[in-house]
């Protein structure tokens, strides 16, 4: 008798709590290192590279997460998130995914780090990105 009692209580527990959590709305967490960046013209950098760069005007500074898959719709996932330094993992369908880390050196420099998959291609990429101006 005791036994079914404990067993109603317990039931009855794990579905209350199950209803709490199905209710709590998925809050995406804060990402202090874009945060902290200056908005404006940014141009993005190859290491190693002679080339001019690549200029992209960052209103949205999560446009850094996903250099490779810029216009595609993907999920994220924090895998790293302090004041200096993030790391997420994305997929985008049939588009692929990656893993980025930003380390941010000031508000208007950031060192980027992505590796994955694009279009059934492996990529691999280190920029610098440096905040040139307006825009």
């Amino acid at each position: 008798m005791k036994g079914m009692k404990l067993i109603k209580i317990i039931s009855a527990t794990a579905a209350l709590l199950s209803g709490f959590a199905i209710a709590a709305p998925a809050q995406t967490p804060s990402m202090a290192v874009l945060e902290g960046l200056t908005r404006g013209e940014w141009t993005l950098k190859e290491h190693g590279s002679r080339e001019a760069g690549q200029k992209v005007c960052l209103g949205n500074p999560e446009r850094l997460l996903q250099i490779e898959h810029a216009n595609a719709t993907c999920s994220r996932y924090v895998i790293e998130n302090s004041p200096r330094k993030l790391r997420v993992s994305y997929k985008c369908g049939r588009s692929g995914q990656g893993v980025t880390e930003i380390k941010l050196e000031s508000s208007s420099l950031v060192q980027i780090s992505s590796q994955g998959i694009r279009d059934n291609a492996p990529f691999s990429l280190h920029m610098e990105g440096r905040r040139t101006g307006g825009c």
